[in-house]
Parts: C-alpha cells; structure tokens; sequence
C-alpha cells in the first residue's frame, strides 16, 4: 500500500498565508457578504459563476452618473436664471450724510423677470475697483421697469464726489 498524497481539497492549510487571504474581505457588491478580495460577487448572487465586473466598469459607472448630474444643474441654473438683467444704471445723486454717503441710484430692468441685483459703488475717479467698493443690494425691479432707490455707504468717506455704478454683473 502506498501511502497517500495530500490533495487540494484534503492538503494542511499553509498557515500565514491562508489566514492571510482569510482575513482580507470585502462585502459582495449586490449582498455585502465578505468575499475575497479578488471577486466581486459571492457564489449566491453570482451561481453561474459569470464573469464579475471590473473596476473600471464600476469608477466608469460613476463618472457617467457626476457628468450627468453636472449636466443637469448647469440646465437647472439656465432655466432659473433664464430673463434675469441686465441692469444698466447711474447714480443719481450724492449726499454726504452721518458718517458715509447717501447715494441715489437709478436703474433698470431690462430682462423679462422681477428680480433684485447686487450694485457695486466705486470712487468715478479710480480706474478698475478701488479699495472702498461697496456693493449693495437693489430692491425688486419690475421687468421693463425703472427704479430709484437710497442708500447709505460708510466705506466711500463722508465728501460728496463723483461715484460710478455696475449693477448686475458677476
């Protein structure tokens, strides 16, 4: 009689490796059952044994639903935003009050939508954005409509001078 030779399914586990691979799992992509790291799916979701997914199929997956979503948002935005301005405008007076400026702007909507616009004051005698910009918020405008509205700045002095006015941008 000869003596018998370990087979695979019989063979003594080669210890530090076997627990090794024993420990490493992660969850089946379908159930979450801890399977080996180099499968997919578990025996149960996947009895055939087909072929299992790949990792560029599954980060591909995912870069198409983050391209559509930003699709979607940018057409989300253009709708909402759609017959919003421009807003020409001018100031219409300068007045030196308690401790800044009153100044009286004029402006216009000219979209096909009521809304409000953020109006930046600069000094008319400074090229670009001086220091003391202020930007301020108009009251709603009625679409085709002419507004004048006050308001009080601190950060322009307290002399009255030529003031320039950009409403509706950025």
């Amino acid at each position: 009689m000869t003596p018998s030779t370990p087979t695979a399914s019989n063979a003594a586990p080669d210890t530090a490796d076997d627990a090794a691979r024993a420990a490493l799992t992660h969850g089946c992509v379908r159930c979450g059952t801890p399977i080996p790291l180099d499968e997919a799916m578990c025996e149960r979701c996947n009895p055939l044994g087909l072929r299992q997914p790949s990792a560029s199929q599954a980060h591909g997956t995912a870069i198409a639903g983050v391209a559509v979503a930003i699709v979607v948002l940018a057409v989300v935005a253009r709708v909402i935003t759609s017959g919003i301005g421009p807003f020409p405008a001018e100031v219409a007076d300068v007045v030196a009050d308690s401790g800044g400026l009153t100044v009286t702007i004029s402006l216009t909507n000219q979209g096909t939508t009521t809304s409000a616009t953020s109006c930046r004051l600069d000094d008319a005698g400074m090229r670009g954005i001086g220091p003391g910009a202020v930007v301020v918020q108009s009251p709603n405008v009625p679409p085709g409509q002419r507004l004048t509205f006050d308001t009080h700045v601190t950060t322009l002095g307290t002399t009255a001078r030529p003031l320039s006015v950009t409403c509706g941008e950025g």
